[in-house]
């Protein structure tokens, strides 16, 4: 390349002396913690040392500054490498990598951002990596936000290993990638041929490599991984398109004893092991007076504040008008979209389905398609919302984030900020069948630690839940249906995040019901029938079912003698009847009752499913009478 200035030979020799010692801090680290993966470290020396002391534009003491280029270690099981580097860069001491996976030390095995640690140390990074295959997927989402969001310089580099190139995921990215032209977005695969139990399949045909990288759009370069001046060159050239790096490395570099040998993935070297290498590794460090430092970043990335975001206006729906809270969702995201420009939506090739359609039509620019990738559409999503950049909201079937969970998993980990929604929940998507209803999302999404779930249950509430989550911390997930029912309520009724609305009561109410969404509107129709016939029913609509309003619900169900019954358009394990049974447990003379949908559904129209699975109002009304009958009979 004609504008390539190969390094000098003190600066290649710098760069060796960096790599040389990653690979003693590696060691020292993982032999002091009793655990870790010294020989994935030192198969990635060269690279880590090229990428931090030649390519890559940062402040080394601000980790988090926002014109900093970006960098992914998806394979995160080399996390001490990534430690050790930051200890060249002056910002963590050489003494704390002794502190590795001990219980008070910010270093954990696998890379773990800031915000789940009660120190400061890890601020270089930006999302939690160890679940293999999935870093890629969150570089793209850093890369587009570079691009196109951002407008700016900063290059987004990830590292990845052979290992994880048989998940699907890092092929959806690989797609993702070329398909928007991510031209900022560098991907070195480390391919030292060995996995954990056996060689990875390809092994050391790089040639096949290649030819797979080239067929999903990349540009594709192979080199010597343990060559600084071949890494020095293939990370100085000019791109127009994303580029795959193939490194051909040895696992276990520098240490004789394991230098291409199966059996020491995830095994650190004894003590006595570890002093005889470590000796020998700082005999081939040859004295250098040249000291390197990275290059200064380039000074174009726009001040972003996503601080009090909130709605221009009241929600605009009238009473009684009928609106399905999926297409209540599209029209809220647009509207919030106009108040802030860094809300952005993401979504898997069902825009007409979720509505976020409305939002792409109206804001094209911040519209991000994912195609049918769900699980690289949460983890483009977690590189777009990472440090901060942008109000995420991604979208699909309820159904297909089941696909998608461990990245979710890993989101929830980071401590992500992204919203989620995902429509067509329950036996009422109707004629579609089983596979395109979420039944479960409830209960995946309530396991997750930092996970805040809405279940709004009409469009009034379902505004005021995307309101509430562009500014609510971690992973939340906003449950919506098919069916369009009514409003009920007003434009000015105010709503919190943990806070349940008692929708239907009196002061002769005898049983508490708890339900949401369509199960709501069956509950009101049931209370309604049943008054008639001086039966009195209280409704509680939970809002949230994640914190769940344990108050509320305990309190009211106390006023009806014990009594509550919840209903709910999703599977009996693990969602709003097992939320109200945590809520209630300590509570003596309660007596719960769960209506929810039993076993596998069929297809069908939404009301013949609601009442064949016993959770349409006929059902609530034979579950209050029988609850009243048995009291009576206790009695």
């Amino acid at each position: 390349m004609e504008d390539y200035h190969k390094p000098d030979q003190q600066t290649v020799q710098a760069l060796r002396n960096i790599a040389i010692r990653l690979r003693i801090n590696s060691i020292k680290a993982t032999t002091a913690a009793g655990t870790g993966y010294p020989t994935s470290c030192c198969s990635v020396a060269e690279i880590m040392s090229v990428l931090f002391f030649h390519t890559m534009k940062y402040r080394p003491e601000d980790p988090r500054y926002i014109n900093n280029d970006r960098f992914i270690l998806s394979k995160g099981h080399a996390a001490p490498a990534l430690y050790s580097m930051w200890t060249e860069t002056g910002f963590i001491k050489e003494s704390e990598l002794l502190t590795l996976c001990q219980v008070d030390s910010a270093l954990e095995s696998h890379p773990t951002p800031v915000r789940v640690v009660p120190r400061t140390r890890q601020q270089f990074v930006d999302v939690a990596t160890g679940s293999l295959g999935q870093g890629l997927g969150v570089a793209c989402g850093m890369a587009y936000t570079a691009k196109y969001f951002d407008k700016a310089s900063y290059n987004v580099y990830c590292l990845l290993g052979d290992g994880e190139l048989s998940e699907g995921s890092v092929w959806e990215a690989m797609s993702f990638a070329s398909y928007y032209q991510l031209d900022n977005l560098v991907a070195i695969l480390d391919i030292n041929r060995l996995g954990q139990s056996e060689p990875a399949p390809l092994q050391h045909h790089l040639d096949k490599y290649q030819k797979r990288c080239e067929a999903f759009g990349w540009h594709t370069i192979i080199v010597d991984g343990h060559s600084v001046e071949e890494l020095c060159k293939a990370l100085s050239q000019a791109r127009h398109q994303p580029t795959a790096i193939l490194a051909k490395t040895v696992k276990g570099k520098g240490i004789p004893a394991a230098e291409d040998k199966m059996g020491w993935h995830a095994k650190p070297l004894s003590k006595d092991m570890a002093e005889v290498v470590v000796k020998e590794l700082q005999g081939r460090l040859v004295n250098s007076s040249k000291r390197l430092y990275p290059a200064a970043p380039t000074e174009d990335s726009p001040p972003v504040s996503l601080r009090n975001v909130r709605m221009p206006s009241a929600p605009g729906y009238k009473a009684g008008e009928k609106v399905s809270t999926r297409k209540a969702y599209g029209t809220a995201i647009a509207k919030l979209g106009r108040y802030n420009e860094r809300v952005v939506a993401l979504d898997g090739d069902t825009n007409n389905l979720t509505y976020s359609e409305i939002f792409k039509n109206e804001h094209p620019n911040r519209f991000v398609e994912c195609y049918i990738a769900q699980q690289n559409m949460v983890s483009v999503a977690m590189g777009c919302a990472a440090r901060d950049r942008n109000i995420v909201f991604a979208s699909t079937l309820a159904s297909f984030f089941t696909r998608a969970y461990d990245q979710l998993r890993m989101a929830a980990i980071s401590e992500s900020n992204i919203n989620l929604c995902g429509s067509h929940c329950g036996v009422s998507t109707g004629e579609d069948g089983p596979s395109q209803m979420g039944l479960e999302d409830m209960s995946m999404f309530r396991a997750l630690p930092t996970a805040t779930v809405f279940y709004p249950s009409d469009a009034v509430s379902t505004e005021k839940a995307v309101e509430l989550a562009a500014i609510t911390k971690g992973v939340c997930y906003i449950r919506t249906s098919r069916p369009e029912n009514p409003i009920i309520y007003n434009s000015n009724e105010d709503f919190h995040v943990g806070q349940s609305k008692v929708v239907y009561q009196s002061k002769d109410d005898q049983v508490t019901v708890v339900a949401a969404g369509v199960t709501l509107h069956e509950a009101l129709a049931a209370a309604e029938h049943l008054k008639k016939e001086r039966i009195y029913v209280r409704v509680i609509d939970p809002f949230t079912i994640k914190p769940l309003d344990a108050k509320t619900i305990i309190d009211h169900t106390r006023a009806t003698k014990g009594r509550i019954i919840t209903v709910e358009d999703h599977y009996y394990e693990g969602g709003l009847g097992e939320a109200v049974a945590a809520a209630v447990v300590n509570e003596s003379n309660f007596s719960l009752q769960r209506l929810a949908v039993s076993h596998t559904p069929r297809s069908g129209k939404p009301h013949e499913l609601l009442k064949l699975y016993g959770i349409d109002r006929d059902a609530i009304v034979l579950a209050i009478r029988k609850m009243l009958n048995n009291s009576a009979n206790a009695k």
